[in-house]
């Protein structure tokens, strides 16, 4: 078990804590007795999530933005590891908010980076994304083959890699990329606007609603359990220094069709409902898999749960905890 490698006073420093990976994050350090600041400004985290993780255990949450770097430098003290899961997602809301982007993911990165530096933390891990791929066409995703970055989400993404490559080579912060590839499960959020497929999918088949696939649901994802995650994000703390400064694949290694996720998704629902389609999104790729085997070699990465039994577990999460007004 990974967790027996760590020295059991070890502290995690989990910004974006209150999101999706970030409060799932917490809830498997805090529940395996490890102690836990998380640090979320509410923009997109959840104070559901918060209110959840404080009803079973004791940690500390600081509210605040990581675009203020003293609150970052003193966010970071007295920390072991950063998992810096903070940052404004969606490609389709990066497209029409390119400042903002740039603002959090880039500046507020960079800030983060800075104060672990000066805290001298152990090892910084931080979410990166598949979108860094871009236009790039070749399956599997392999690193180091890259193509040019189809948003200002990617862009900042990449952005991102680069500081954190250069704080390692300058400064010695030990520093790992975690090139998420669309990670679901449980907490996902189904209610915002720009919420993942899945979520949405979910909201809309519980409501006996026709989601809608953008497209003609032939594109293909490589979907990542949320478990699977919490893994790399360990593995990287634990990693040798042959892993700092890199950037990896965080995935399953297998892609499915929107199409076959859907009918999946309403087959664990028990729903008979026909999506509508309608046109790409400005900024989507049609199709998208992961070479892990640099994360394998590497991290030690070896992804447990495939997406059939992340659905059947995901599904289950949504049926027993989304609202009654959403499943109504």
């Amino acid at each position: 078990m990974v967790l027996r490698k760590f020295n059991r006073n070890s502290k995690f420093l989990i910004t974006g804590g209150a999101g999706f990976i970030g409060s799932n994050l917490a809830d498997f350090l805090l529940g395996n007795g490890f102690e836990v600041r998380i640090l979320d400004d509410l923009s997109n985290g959840r104070k559901a999530n918060i209110g959840e993780l404080k009803s079973k255990y004791d940690f500390e949450f600081i509210e605040g933005s990581i675009q203020d770097i003293d609150f970052c430098k003193a966010a970071t003290k007295g920390v072991d590891y950063v998992l810096h899961q903070a940052a404004w997602g969606s490609v389709p809301r990066s497209i029409k908010m390119p400042l903002i982007y740039d603002q959090v993911n880039v500046h507020g990165t960079l800030n983060m980076l800075e104060a672990a530096k000066e805290n001298e933390v152990k090892k910084f891990v931080y979410a990166s994304s598949s979108s860094v791929y871009g236009d790039e066409k070749s399956l599997p995703k392999f690193e180091g083959k890259e193509g040019k970055p189809l948003s200002p989400y990617a862009i900042t993404k990449k952005v991102n890699e680069l500081y954190a490559k250069n704080y390692f080579d300058l400064y010695g912060l030990e520093t790992v990329g975690l090139r998420y590839f669309n990670v679901f499960g449980r907490r996902q959020d189904p209610h915002s606007t720009y919420a993942a497929v899945i979520p949405i999918f979910v909201r809309e088949l519980l409501q006996d609603k026709a989601p809608t696939i953008n497209g003609d649901g032939s594109q293909t994802r490589d979907f990542t359990y949320i478990d699977n995650v919490i893994e790399a994000n360990l593995l990287s703390c634990l990693a040798g220094k042959e892993a700092s400064g890199e950037a990896f694949n965080i995935a399953y290694g297998k892609n499915i069709t929107l199409n076959e996720l859907y009918k999946n998704i309403c087959d664990l629902l028990n729903k008979d409902i026909n999506p509508s389609y309608g046109e790409p999104r400005l900024g989507d790729i049609p199709h998208s898999l992961a070479d892990i085997s640099k994360a394998k070699k590497l991290l030690n990465y070896d992804p447990k749960i495939d997406v059939f039994e992340g659905l059947k577990r995901t599904m289950e999460w949504y049926v027993n905890n989304l609202s009654e007004e959403v499943k109504l």
